[in-house]
């Protein structure tokens, strides 16, 4: 029952991706469609591709949507559909024939668990990669940081008149305070 409430869960967050008009929206939907993926992944069996599904699907991918979409801007083209939205509904609910198909455990079939359990596998043989996922996740989550930041005041003017102008309030200074010196 549980992967029921988990793929349809995943399903309500991927129609959400492709409904909503913001952009940063829509790639936190997807986000969530990943994060999803990998619990039904890691119930079902396969604990390392669900690591590899969170990781870079939930993770790397969606640090990487925000940082091109802080840089292009979130202006979205009025376009029209490539599919019919009837084709659309019918691979739509094909698709979640087939996820229902093959992630619901069929009763009476239990296969045998030849892995050794999951602790071993990430900390003894997988330990590399473990480190550098940890380390991919982190620099993600302060490039992410980093963009949504808040930068201090845009400059008055362009970055050499700055730099112009302050030499000059500088030179203004120092020339004042020679002056008053030479009149004492």
């Amino acid at each position: 029952m549980e992967y029921f409430f988990l793929i349809l869960a995943a399903v309500v967050f991927a129609f959400q991706t492709i409904r909503v008009k913001h952009l940063i929206s829509s790639v936190l939907y997807l986000a969530g469609v990943s994060a999803l993926l990998s619990i039904v992944l890691f119930l079902i069996g396969a604990q390392m591709v669900a690591v590899i599904e969170l990781s870079v699907g939930a993770g790397l991918v969606t640090v990487l949507f925000v940082y091109v979409i802080n840089i292009a801007g979130e202006s979205v083209p009025n376009l029209n559909p490539v599919i019919k939205k009837w084709i659309a509904w019918v691979l739509v609910l094909c698709t979640i024939a087939l996820l229902g198909w093959y992630v619901l455990p069929i009763a009476g079939l239990h296969p045998a668990v030849t892995e050794p359990p999951l602790p071993y596998t990430i900390w003894q043989e997988r330990a590399l990669d473990v480190f550098v996922q940890v380390v991919l996740i982190f620099a993600g989550v302060l490039g992410l940081l980093g963009l949504l930041a808040e930068a201090k005041a845009p400059l008055k003017y362009p970055m050499a008149e700055e730099v112009t102008a302050k030499r000059d309030k500088e030179l203004d200074a120092m020339t004042q305070r020679s002056v008053e010196q030479e009149s004492l």
